[in-house]
């Protein structure tokens, strides 16, 4: 119960009197118990428990994340205010840098791997089990930290020591002031959960469809991820979706260059999304795989599975283990049954994820072996059950659209997905046909060297996590020109013009400045701000780390079009001109109205309320590692199906 002011100071006279000698401590009261109000009607004790285990479970699936050093984001926030944009920005900027493309550096580039199961039996316990990994991960994150440090220490511009950066920008020296942005870290899964999702669906999965954003393929399948899928015994297929963002061109350009560095990997481009009219005329859209892109992909599977059919070579050269070979996966399969599949039983979720194996045999496995995966050629083995259907397992980094894949496949939402990177927490097992399941995969972001920023542009790390609004900015602005992709007036052209009073000698009256009006991310985030209205509570200045929130958000989203091309494009054939980087232009009179119709900040329903530093926030809050609310919603198993913009559906991935 709450006390009035009468009372409170009632009770601190007699404190003091008590403390003077002058009154008589009263007797110590019994301690009140801790009141459990009874559960709601239909809210039972049960339900809470069980409610609570779930939340327990979606955090320990929760993905991590390394912190930023506070130094970094001083520098970065300091040199984002004073370094300009290059503008205009120059055409070889649409193309993707070699280093990201490929393993091209002699530094430790090849040392990246993946975590991989370690070996255990059956016969070992699960405690046993659980340790060995958590032995064997612990190692390999310590592996995994020192090359990427190194890294990151071989590219980054040594910074004057000795200065305190926690001081007004008044107060940094010149010795600190760069002509560059310092190289940023890169962030890859910390949480040993999480890549166990990865290890069980490559386990149970004879098929693996790596997806990959096609506006910039080669970042989401680094060396690490290629040479893990090349150890296991499921075949790989490359999917390239988005292609609807990127275009047929870039597409198609972007699949050459994958046929080129992959020879041995099919390649399938997908869009999913189907247009309708909405409300007042304005274009909806809702997951759709139109029929071409299903027939590609379907076809692709249907070659990968004849060629598992086919004994291997070690197989053939033996008669005798010829004989008794039998292939891993189900013989018969209705494919033209996929192609027109459709029902309340597709996407039927259905139990345990095991996988068939033969009887009577204990199997021992690790990295690069399952139980009796490639076939029935050992001796001492009873006869093989042939598995009752087909697995296909969808992998990738998050945001790739792994789960609106699932849905465009089944015609009806039946995974969860989100604009927030990393919605899904646990690989889903369902049924397309009853002779092939699928099993969605969460996304990991993989161990590559592939900065922050960059990172951030695709969509892989969630915006409200990451701390260093300022310096993604910055490092984006030389890709797109923001200023002119959201319509904004430059600070000082708010303000009169200061006329200059001063008298001068002959010949020592300096020239005229520039007039040319230059561009840092710091006065982007304070233009966009004023155009939005958006103010801090306290001070009343223009909230650029909201500003900054909601420009990353508009083009993790895809709100703002872009799109990379291939290395060594020849710029006259694809008609690029300079000054407009990767943005597309096809499409600009759309993206401005919704972005003018996008009165939330670029966040829609998922956005957390990020306030500004200024008002006494700490950054910290928001940094890469610490979980947040809206990553906290579990996955239904069946919900009715919704429109969204114009690039929602493909933006609302894993």
């Amino acid at each position: 119960m709450r006390r009035s002011g009468k009372q409170r100071k009632a009770e601190l006279q007699l404190k003091r009197a008590v403390k003077r000698g002058d009154v008589a401590p009263p007797e110590a009261q019994p301690r009140r118990k801790n009141f459990r109000r009874p559960p709601k009607l239909g809210h039972s004790l049960d339900a809470r428990l069980l409610a609570d285990d779930a939340s327990r479970a979606a955090r320990k699936l929760q993905s991590q994340f390394v912190k930023l050093d506070p130094n970094f984001l001083e520098i970065t926030k300091h040199l984002a205010a004073t370094l300009p944009l290059i503008r205009p920005i120059p055409a070889d900027a649409c193309l993707l840098g070699v280093d990201h493309a490929h393993s091209s550096n002699d530094l430790v580039i090849d040392q990246l791997s993946v975590p991989r199961r370690p070996k255990w039996k059956y016969t070992m316990s699960k405690d046993d089990v659980d340790a060995n990994e958590q032995g064997y991960f612990r190692r390999w994150m310590t592996q995994t930290d020192a090359i990427v440090e190194r890294w990151h220490n071989q590219n980054n511009q040594p910074v004057a020591s000795g200065t305190d950066l926690g001081s007004a920008d008044s107060s940094i020296p010149d010795t600190v002031v760069q002509n560059k942005m310092p190289c940023p870290p890169t962030h890859f899964e910390r949480n040993l959960e999480v890549w166990r999702q990865l290890w069980r669906v490559t386990e149970i999965s004879q098929i693996l469809l790596c997806l990959l954003d096609s506006r910039c393929p080669p970042l989401h399948f680094p060396s690490s991820l290629e040479s893990y899928l090349a150890s296991r015994k499921a075949k790989v297929i490359l999917v390239l979706t988005k292609v609807d963002i990127a275009g047929p061109e870039r597409a198609e350009a972007w699949t050459a260059y994958l046929q080129k560095r992959h020879p041995g990997l099919p390649i399938v481009q997908v869009e999913a999304y189907q247009q309708k009219v909405g409300e007042q005329g304005r274009p909806v859209y809702e997951s759709h795989l139109p029929l071409p892109f299903r027939e590609r992909l379907i076809n692709a599977m249907r070659q990968v599975h004849e060629e598992m059919l086919i004994p291997p070579e070690r197989v053939r050269s033996d008669e005798a283990k010829l004989k008794c070979w039998n292939p891993p996966v189900k013989r018969d399969i209705d494919w033209n049954g996929l192609l027109y599949a459709h029902g309340k039983k597709v996407g039927s979720i259905i139990g345990g994820a095991a996988m068939p194996k033969g009887k009577g045999k204990e199997y021992t496995t690790d990295d690069a072996q399952e139980p009796e995966q490639e076939g029935s050629d050992n001796e001492g083995q009873l006869e093989w059950q042939e598995p009752e259907f087909l697995t296909v397992g969808l992998i990738g980094q998050p945001n790739v659209g792994k789960s609106s894949l699932l849905n465009a496949l089944f015609g009806i939402h039946k995974v969860r997905a989100s604009r927030t990177p990393g919605k899904t927490k646990h690989f889903q097992t369902l049924f397309w046909t009853p002779d092939v399941r699928l099993v969605d995969c969460p996304g990991l972001v993989m161990p590559a060297f592939t900065p922050m920023d960059t990172q951030v542009l695709c969509g892989i790390l969630p915006i409200s996590r990451v701390s260093a609004i300022p310096f993604c900015i910055h490092q984006i602005g030389q890709l797109l020109p923001l200023e002119t992709i959201l319509d904004l007036t430059h600070p000082s052209a708010n303000g009169e013009p200061v006329e200059d009073k001063r008298t001068w000698r002959d010949g020592k009256q300096p020239s005229l400045k520039d007039n040319k009006t230059h561009w840092t991310a710091t006065e982007i985030m304070t233009s966009y701000a004023n155009k939005k209205g958006w103010v801090t509570a306290k001070a009343g200045r223009p909230d650029i780390h909201r500003a900054g929130n909601a420009i990353l958000r508009l083009v993790a989203e895809g709100k703002i079009a872009w799109a990379f091309w291939p290395p060594g494009t020849d710029l006259t054939t694809v008609g690029s001109s300079g000054g407009n980087g990767i943005w597309l232009t096809r499409d600009a009179d759309q993206h401005a109205q919704e972005l003018d119709d996008d009165d939330g900040g670029g966040s829609g329903d998922e956005t957390d309320e990020v306030e500004s530093p200024d008002e006494g926030n700490d950054e910290d809050d928001d940094e890469v590692g610490n979980p947040t609310s809206e990553e906290g919603e579990h996955e239904d198993a069946d919900f009715k199906s919704v429109t969204v913009g114009r690039f929602g559906v493909l933006a609302m991935d894993d």
